[in-house]
């Protein structure tokens, strides 16, 4: 599914990307693909591992040059552009950080490059450093500092050259869960700040959905769908895009009036099912469906296996003879294998595949 320059936000886009494609030798990664970044926003590239999201990135960047198609920042053609002469700064990964610089200079780095006086520098340096929780920490070095603290530094050095377009390429990737957690905050909380216009690369979804203004989902080169998270997540175009934003239980279903029926089970027809439809693949997803201790025999089903996860159980049912996957509030209920229960399957978590 290629997605046109047209089908994008209706706002006055920033950074464009118009038919790029991008080959190598004869593989070709990247094709006919059109996106526009509206100022100010986080737009995150998300997707499986050699879905070409990072080429998409070091096309921006400058990185590498696309072999065909045009790429625009702020309403210039910057194709052909180094990455120098793009007025962009990108968050590695690797952080990327001079070992035998103190945290200061590697902040102050791309200014004294600039040919920045040393007091702007030092007053610019501090500046950066109160702005990621770090001050204080101008000469420390990079072996006395945890993981997230060089995150953190690699953020300020990005942010210290005020760039119109901020880059992301996995910036996480390296950090436990609960450091993750810390610094994509502060990321989407500079980034709203400044106002600053961010391309941000990741195949985490949950980190992702709590950066992001915008989501692009990229498979095999090509944009599958683009929305905003929560639209994304609720009402995913495609069986890839079902299974990829988090689970879900797959049925044939008809749908009668104000009703949809799955495996003789009536459900109230949910929001954006099409006038007129009379038959489709619908998905559920786990949390959607509920366990209780009453209901008939349409909503009887057999516990098969339950793993803990902390707050919650994850679930396997079988039900009518199909198997499905819930997650249960470990509050609430707490099943064992061969328990029976009556399920519930509530319209809010249900959605239309178009890929029948």
């Amino acid at each position: 599914m290629n997605t046109n320059f047209a089908q994008t936000k209706e706002k006055k886009s920033f950074v464009e990307l118009r038919n790029v494609a991008k080959r190598f030798g004869s593989n070709s990664v990247i094709e006919n693909l059109s996106l526009a970044i509206p100022k100010g926003e986080m737009v995150t590239l998300l997707g499986p591992s050699g879905c070409g999201k990072t080429t998409v990135l070091r096309m921006v960047a400058g990185l590498e040059k696309p072999s065909d198609g045009q790429i625009f920042i702020d309403g210039e053609d910057v194709t052909h552009r180094s990455i120098q002469h793009r007025d962009i700064c990108m968050v590695f990964q690797s952080y990327a950080l001079f070992p035998h610089m103190s945290l200061g200079e590697n902040i102050g780095y791309g200014l004294k490059m600039l040919g920045k006086p040393k007091g702007e520098i030092r007053d610019r340096v501090e500046e950066a450093l109160e702005l990621v929780d770090l001050a204080g920490f101008a000469d420390r070095y990079v072996d006395q500092i945890s993981g997230g603290q060089q995150q953190r530094v690699a953020l300020a050095r990005a942010l210290i050259l005020k760039p119109k377009v901020l880059l992301f390429d996995e910036p996480l990737s390296n950090l436990d869960a609960n450091l993750r957690r810390s610094m994509r905050e502060k990321i989407r909380e500079l980034q709203q700040q400044f106002n600053i216009t961010s391309l941000y690369v990741t195949h985490d979804q949950s980190e992702a959905f709590a950066v992001s203004d915008t989501v692009l989902v990229m498979n095999k080169g090509q944009i599958m769908q683009i929305g905003e998270p929560q639209r994304l997540y609720r009402f995913p175009a495609s069986r890839f895009m079902a299974s990829f934003m988090g689970d879900a239980n797959i049925f044939e279903a008809q749908i009668s009036g104000n009703r949809v029926e799955i495996l003789g089970y009536a459900i109230p027809r949910p929001e954006g099912f099409a006038p007129g439809l009379q038959h489709c693949t619908v998905g559920v997803r786990p949390e959607a469906i509920t366990l209780g201790l009453q209901g008939d025999a349409s909503q009887r089903c057999t516990i098969k296996k339950v793993a803990y996860m902390g707050p919650q159980y994850e679930v396997l049912v079988e039900w009518q003879g199909q198997q499905l996957l819930l997650q249960v509030n470990a509050t609430e209920l707490q099943p064992s294998p061969g328990d029976e229960f009556y399920l519930q399957i509530h319209p809010f978590g249900m959605f239309v595949l178009q890929d029948q």
